[in-house]
């Protein structure tokens, strides 16, 4: 017995020294010059004090329509519900996970009749309650409880990284169908211009002012302008149907409002990267994957050791053997044992480094999502502040060629400029037009972009 006892005790020893019972630790990670400076080629965003991933999205997207279409995606999207159904599923396997620790009860009556020779029947009948409990000695049905724990956040992480999506999704849409509403405007607005331009031309015609070839380029540029507001009404039947998807409803026309209208915040605070652990779900996703990797490695790891296992049951009985008596009889057994592996450690090694081999996959994918986090702040930080000056740059020029429409027109009348002139300028109008919506729309976007890259849209 006391040979047994040490040898148990060896083994805790060498099963602690694997680190068998050590819950997971997050590795070191480099977060140094994870977000760069839009303002500088080379030197990093300093750090501040405050995250735009933590105000509330309500105070970012503050369109009243944008915000009941969010909340509209939010309870009725079926990727996001589904999310929330997964995370269901985690918690029961967690809570099945835990009762591993308690022993078993098993209700499993039995009874016989037999006849010997056309003699009395003999009635035999056992009503036992049996039960089995799995000593865990060396782990394993702890860290599969731990396992599953981290399934179950990293199911909460991809139900929050839907959610982030899904807002971001939202409200790009919305901003898209705002530039293509007001891009649609412009286009009309050209058209009846060019469509007056051609009557002119046929005026100016009549008096010898002007030739057939400038009324035929009148018409050209007219069509164009035309055929380019079949374009337009088509991406906004697209954008309005891709929309009506997130919702969790059938295509339909999108309530909105209109892209001058819109108000954002001034101030874009980022934060510390160190912020984007535990504000990022892409991020916290990542690293639950390599907790239950790590937990993982820890169970093939337990299979090298003894199962202990304890059975017993109790119950009552008439048959005893070779006596069969009424009334029955009270019976208690238990029976422990103990499974060594033997023929299958060279499985069990396969196993190990299998996932040893998974439990690095997991770690480098974890430090890959923190770079790929990085990236995106950066980006988007860039183009926001790209944008800003794109605004202030374009508004000058559409405010130029506004003024050499207005130029041209009047040297023509003067007979001093050709009807070409007049052409060019118009149609350079036009085109610093819908880049000016453009640029406004990529300023939102930008905005869009930062609050999901800083983890963004969270369930407060």
């Amino acid at each position: 017995m006391k040979r047994i006892i040490c040898y148990i005790l060896f083994l805790c020893v060498g099963v602690t020294g694997c680190h068998i019972y050590k819950p997971y630790e997050r590795p070191e990670v480099n977060l140094s010059g994870l977000y760069r400076d839009p303002f500088s080629p080379v030197d990093t965003l300093r750090p501040d004090t405050t995250n735009l991933g933590f105000i509330a999205w309500k105070n970012i997207f503050r369109d009243d329509t944008l915000q009941i279409l969010i909340e509209k995606g939010l309870e009725n999207n079926p990727d996001l519900r589904i999310a929330r159904l997964r995370i269901e599923e985690a918690k029961a396997l967690l809570v099945a996970a835990r009762l591993a620790f308690l022993p078993s009860f098993g209700l499993s009556p039995e009874g016989t009749v037999s006849w010997r020779n056309h003699t009395q029947a003999s009635q035999t009948y056992q009503l036992p309650l049996v039960t089995s409990w799995e000593v865990d000695l060396f782990g394993n049905l702890l860290n599969a409880s731990r396992r599953e724990y981290a399934s179950l956040l990293s199911s909460e992480a991809y139900q929050q990284s839907v959610r982030s999506e899904l807002i971001a999704n939202i409200a790009n849409s919305y901003y898209t169908l705002l530039m293509l509403d007001q891009q649609l405007a412009i286009s009309e607005r050209t058209s009846a211009v060019w469509l007056d331009n051609i009557r002119v031309m046929t005026a100016y015609k009549e008096i010898g002012t002007t030739n057939e070839a400038a009324i035929v380029q009148s018409r050209a540029n007219y069509y164009a302008v035309e055929a380019s507001l079949y374009d337009l009404q088509m991406q906004i039947r697209e954008t309005e149907n891709a929309l009506s998807v997130l919702l969790g409803e059938a295509p339909q026309h999108i309530p909105r409002t209109n892209l001058y209208t819109q108000e954002l915040p001034d101030y874009l605070p980022t934060g510390i990267p160190a912020q984007l652990l535990s504000n990022r779900p892409d991020v916290r996703y990542a690293e639950m994957q390599l907790a239950i990797a790590y937990y993982a490695t820890n169970q093939a790891r337990a299979a090298f050791y003894p199962q202990i296992s304890i059975t017993g049951s109790a119950g009552w009985t008439n048959n005893l053997g070779v006596t069969i008596s009424n009334p029955p009889k009270f019976i208690l057994s238990a029976v422990g044992s103990l499974t060594q592996p033997l023929f299958n450690r060279g499985a069990n090694i396969a196993q190990l480094k299998v996932s040893k081999a998974q439990q690095e996959e997991a770690l480098i994918s974890f430090q890959q999502s923190l770079l790929t986090a990085g990236q995106e702040v950066s980006d988007a930080l860039f183009q926001y502040e790209a944008s800003i000056e794109k605004i202030v740059e374009r508004r000058s020029q559409v405010e130029e060629l506004e003024k050499a429409v207005k130029y041209t027109q009047a040297l023509f009348r003067s007979g001093e400029s050709t009807y070409l002139e007049i052409l060019t300028a118009q149609q350079s109008l036009l085109s610093a037009q819908l880049n000016e919506v453009s640029d406004m729309f990529e300023n939102m976007q930008a905005v869009v972009n930062l609050y999901k890259a800083l983890g963004g849209g969270r369930e407060k």
